[in-house]
């Protein structure tokens, strides 16, 4: 499976490294950052498009990506993406996958959520986009962060129908 993989924004960089560090070996991750993120991460060992490449394979309808992540997403970006505007690598891609019909999983950091930025999330729901941003379930008996993120993810992938073991799911009692 390829899942194009865009982070946006400085804040929250680490969870979608540990993203990308947690796809099962049958995942292809292609990787799309922002300027901010890139600055964040430049010293990782991480192959990356430039959000500036718009002439990247990724960026048309052509290219043959089950997927798209943008974790975190930036509201910068969602914003961009909600009203059609593609001026970069990201925005580009998210356009194509909306266009495609292809399943686009949008991981929103920011909190409080301003009035514009729920009707953009609603905008992009109604248009079949997953907007889905990192919540710990609390539910899930979790002792430390690492256990907290990896319920996350776990749950992004399984909006995905990407296979993982990431978290201790409910158990099905037999009557």
């Amino acid at each position: 499976m390829r899942v194009v993989t865009a982070i946006t924004g400085a804040s929250s960089v680490q969870i979608g490294l540990k993203m990308i560090e947690k796809f099962p070996s049958d995942v292809t991750p292609y990787l799309i950052i922002s300027d901010n993120a890139e600055e964040v991460i430049k010293h990782e060992s991480v192959r990356f498009y430039r959000n500036s490449d718009i002439a990247a394979p990724i960026a048309s309808g052509s290219f043959p990506s089950e997927a798209m992540i943008i974790a975190p997403c930036s509201m910068n970006t969602l914003a961009k993406i909600a009203c059609g505007i593609a001026d970069n690598l990201v925005t580009r891609t998210a356009a194509v996958m909306i266009k495609e019909n292809r399943p686009l999983l949008l991981a929103p950091r920011e909190i409080p959520l301003s009035a514009i930025a729920l009707e953009n999330m609603l905008k992009l729901s109604r248009l079949g986009v997953i907007i889905a941003p990192p919540i710990m379930g609390y539910y899930s008996d979790h002792e430390t962060v690492d256990e907290m993120e990896n319920f996350i993810i776990g749950k992004w992938f399984d909006l995905l129908g990407i296979n993982h073991n990431l978290y201790k799911r409910w158990k099905i009692e037999e009557a």
